[in-house]
This record gives structure tokens, sequence and C-alpha cells, in this order.
């Protein structure tokens, strides 16, 4: 099988691209706009493997995604920008790659006439939940111009599904956190700020809840929903670890071997979601259960982190 993957130079999709080459027989195809959080080198252990293939470009450019996907019979939708502090100060790009792009991506792909498109988009979508957990049917209420987004991005998929019959699935993960992940997120920048003795700036009382997916858990989500998933289905992807943002913090410090000392409390983001909780049991239902531990999965992204400055070190200096 020939697969389209989108995005499959940043931080999930790359890490999706090297499962996919390492466990199945299919011929890879990456299409990736190489933004500042994408990267050649990302993918620079897979590059030699005659099953891929990389593509220079946007998904927004219908001809070149129309050329692309020529051949593919899957479709899996990865690219996005994904940071909220970055579509709260400038939502254009936001809006543009996450609707935009998707619509044409869906539109090619019904031309084509694929087999599945699975769109990859988040449980930022539902908004904020101070207890019990967000099922897939429930109403959307994003509270950032990234997650709202991510909903119009959802709702665009879908609805290709429902006019076009274009076999469309949709997963809803929680947060992701690994190797590869971009020094903009909570977890690599607090890990190379203490590897380097810098302060780590908490939003608020740090009170704040979320649930934390290992990559590889999420990964092996997204390969279920491609071969079992039923097309027009939503299915929410979580790590069934929640802590809060304090908790988090004081055991990144910990796993580094830093002193507490570093941590530091900042003013609150604009709109900062409380807590996002999702139900699993959809799923679950493909034979899904994630089998990384938060425990270990910081362990590993330390570890990781420590080993590789060759890879985060230029991504901060050129981030400042």
């Amino acid at each position: 099988m020939r697969m389209l993957v989108t995005g499959g130079a940043g931080f999930i999709g790359s890490n999706y691209v090297r499962r996919v080459l390492a466990t199945t027989d299919d011929e890879v195809v990456v299409l990736d706009a190489l933004t500042y959080a994408g990267g050649r080198d990302t993918l620079a252990d897979v590059e030699e493997d005659p099953r891929f293939t990389f593509v220079h470009g946007n998904i927004c450019d219908r001809d070149l995604v129309y050329k692309t996907m020529d051949g593919c019979e899957v479709v899996v939708h990865f690219a996005a920008e994904s940071h909220v502090d970055r579509s709260i100060v400038g939502p254009d790009d936001f809006v543009l790659t996450n609707c935009l792009g998707t619509n044409v991506l869906c539109d090619v792909a019904r031309l084509q006439g694929v087999d599945r498109f699975v769109h990859v988009s988040t449980d930022e979508v539902y908004g904020s939940r101070a207890d019990g957990s967000f099922s897939e049917g429930d109403v959307l209420t994003p509270s950032s111009p990234y997650s709202a987004s991510k909903a119009g991005s959802d709702l665009i998929a879908l609805g290709y599904h429902t006019t076009f019959g274009l076999p469309v699935c949709v997963t809803r993960a929680s947060n992701n956190y690994g190797p590869y992940q971009y020094p903009e997120k909570v977890i690599p920048l607090f890990i190379t700020n203490l590897l380097q003795g810098l302060p780590v700036g908490v939003y608020g009382d740090g009170g704040n809840i979320r649930d934390w997916l290992f990559v590889d858990d999420h990964c092996a989500a997204v390969e279920l929903v491609r071969r079992h998933g039923e097309p027009g289905e939503i299915y929410n992807v979580g790590g069934s670890d929640e802590l809060t943002n304090l908790e988090l913090t004081r055991r990144l410090v910990a796993l580094v071997g830093a002193d507490e000392s570093l941590i530091t409390f900042v003013t609150d983001r604009l709109g900062h979601d409380y807590r996002y909780s999702i139900t699993l049991d959809r799923i679950a239902s493909l034979g899904y259960r994630p089998t990384v531990t938060v425990t270990d999965g910081l362990e590993r992204t330390v570890a990781w982190y420590r080993a590789n400055e060759w890879w985060w070190g230029p991504r901060r200096a050129h981030s400042g």
C-alpha cells in the first residue's frame, strides 16, 4: 500500500512514519512544508529506505497536493499549525493551514478516490472540563484560535464524508510528548531549559490539568484507526495519565537532576483551559490501550533530549 503522510517531518508525523516503515511493507510519501517545527534531519534515519519519498510543499497548494497524492490509497493528515501561544498572537496561519489545507486535501482525496483518510486532531476542540470526560459526540467549545481552527478542520473533513462519501476518520488526541518534539511545547521546552540550567516558567499557579499521551501510543492508535476505523467516526485517543502542570514540572526537574528553585510562575495564558479529559471507549473497541505510563514516558523523553542536543540545540538557538 502507498500512503501520503502530511506533516511527516514534524513531531508526531515523523514518529508515525518510523512506525509504518518499521512494522509494515507500505510505501510512505511525506508532504511537509518544513516550517520552523519540521526538518529533514528529523527523518534522517529513514531517508535511505527505498519505500520512503519526501516532497517539500504546502498542503494549501492544490496542484502539488494532486500530484503528490496520485497513486496513494491512504492519506494520514498530521500537518497543522499547533501551538496555542502562537495562535493567540498570529491566528491567520492557523486558519489558513488547518482549515484551507484540510479542505484542499479532502477535495483532492475525493477526486482521486482514496480508500481511507485519517484526519489527526486534538482533544482541545472540546474545550475545558472541571470533572468527567468528553466523549466523541459532545459539543465542541474550543477556547483558542488554534483549537477553533482544528475544530473547523474536523468539521470540514467530516463534511466531506457526509456529502461525498469520502472515507474519513477523525482522531482527537490528548497532549502528546516524546522524542523530536519542537522545544516550544512545555515538556521539551522545560527539559532543554533545565539541561542548560535555565528557569522554567509555569503558567498561573500551575493547577491546570492535562492528560499526557506518549507519542508511540498515539501512533499505534492512528494505525488502528487507519486499518480498522469506521468511516465517518471520531476516535478519542488518550494516555489516561492526568497531571497538573506544576506536578509535571516537578517531575521533570527531578528527572533532569535540577533544583526546584528553577521553577518560576508567570502570568497565565489568555483563555487557558483548566482541564482536558476524554473517554477512550470507542478507540478501545479497536484494541487500543495506552502502554507507556507517564512515569516511564517522561524518563524516556528526558533521556532522549539529554542524548540528542544535536537535534534540539540548533532549534533552541534559532528560536532565541
